[in-house]
């Protein structure tokens, strides 16, 4: 188990298949009322023609706009009360950048400074050949040796393309702050929604990591609601229900024999060299 300051990240864009990495810390932030406590300047960083501005309402009616930005939040003191262990949790949650990425792991390297965050938890998702009816498939990894030694990580081998996660872990690491990355693999032929059994298995992972309690009620209703819709699809689709039976029976044969990370690692590499940007991506 994790002690001392955590900060625990995502990002919606390249790295958050089916936003499942972003619901998990918007569902945790909801539950610990999560206090803003620094934010990028969304001028300096993002591209409104690629992440554009939100019209919406507030509680009084009033219209206004939410634009795609970067914040770092804290557990308000109320709730702080209850569980003090939350005083030692950070949030940061944002959209990717579209420029100036190195200023911008800099600009986020001194928020984190500023708190003397101990460790570091990364949460991604991918997508990959797993069915939607099988508990969700995790890979926890570092490239931190003591952090390897201490919990038993593996390092990625991986070499391509990356996004501002590995940007901000690369900061993070060169300044001695461990980080541990946390991957899910979601399933690929249900990309168009998001995913909140895999936000709900985010937050038991990280349950387990930091010992603090999350509650997962509205996320467990949701994730049966989203699994039973998913059925009800393949009932009437002989095709994909032959599909998902498939990958059912390669995922409890891994299972079965305990298969290490080494599968979700390979599914990690061959999910990001697949990915548009990626130089091999369409290599036989």
């Amino acid at each position: 188990m994790l002690t001392g300051r955590i900060l625990i990240v995502a990002f919606e864009g390249w790295n958050d298949a089916t936003e499942a990495a972003t619901g998990a810390l918007k569902a945790l932030s909801e539950q610990i009322s999560g206090q803003i406590l620094e934010a990028v300047d969304p001028e300096d960083y993002y591209d409104f023609q690629f992440s554009r501005p939100i019209a919406e309402y507030d509680d009084d009616g009033q219209r206004f706009l939410s634009w795609p930005t970067t914040e770092l939040l804290q557990a308000s003191s109320e709730k702080a009360k209850a569980q003090p262990r939350l005083q030692e949790i950070f949030l940061l949650l944002g959209t990717e950048p579209s420029r100036r990425w190195i200023t911008f792991a800099a600009e986020v390297m001194e928020m984190v400074q500023d708190r003397e965050i101990d460790h570091v938890i990364m949460l991604g998702a991918m997508l990959a050949d797993v069915p939607h009816s099988r508990p969700v498939p995790f890979f926890k990894s570092s490239q931190n040796k003591a952090f390897q030694e201490l919990h038993n990580l593996e390092s990625s081998s991986y070499e391509g393309p990356v996004g501002i996660l590995a940007v901000l872990a690369q900061a993070f690491e060169a300044d001695n702050i461990p980080v541990m990355s946390l991957w899910a693999s979601v399933p690929h032929y249900v990309h168009n929604t998001s995913n909140p059994k895999a936000a709900l298995g985010f937050l038991n992972q990280l349950e387990a990591l930091t010992g603090i309690q999350f509650e997962g009620a509205s996320l467990v209703e949701e994730a049966a609601e989203w699994e039973r819709s998913i059925d009800e699809v393949s009932e009437s689709d002989e095709e994909l229900a032959a599909y998902i039976e498939q990958l059912e029976t390669s995922r409890d044969a891994l299972d079965s024999e305990q298969a290490s990370g080494d599968s979700l690692a390979r599914e990690l590499e061959k999910y990001l060299k697949s990915r548009p940007e990626s130089p091999e991506a369409g290599k036989a």
